[in-house]
C-alpha cells in the first residue's frame, strides 16, 4: 500500500474502532433477576387492545408524514452541504 492510502484509511479505521467500542456497552445483558421476573409474571398472548379513535389515527398519520418530510429535508440539506447542489 502507498503511504497516501494509509493516511486516508487511518481516520476511517479509528472511527470504526470507536463505533464498535461504543456499541459494546449498550447491548442489553440478561440477569437472573430478569428471568425470575418473567417466570413469575408471564406475558399473556392476548394483550389488552385500546381502541384508537379516527381523530387519533389522523393525528398519528399527520405526525408521521411531517416527520418524514422533515427528515427528507434535513438529509437533502446535509447532502447539498457535503457534495454541492444536485443538478
Amino acid at each position: 500500500m502507498k503511504p497516501e492510502q494509509l493516511e486516508l484509511m487511518f481516520p476511517l479505521m479509528v472511527i470504526a474502532i470507536l463505533v464498535h467500542a461504543s456499541s459494546e456497552p449498550s447491548k442489553p445483558k440478561q440477569t437472573k433477576e430478569v428471568l425470575f421476573l418473567t417466570e413469575k409474571h408471564p406475558v399473556t398472548d392476548t394483550p389488552k387492545q385500546t381502541t384508537i379513535t379516527p381523530r387519533q389515527r389522523e393525528w398519528a398519520e399527520k405526525a408521521v408524514r411531517r416527520y418524514t418530510e422533515t427528515q427528507e429535508k434535513k438529509w437533502r440539506n446535509w447532502n447539498e452541504a457535503m457534495f454541492g447542489p444536485v443538478k
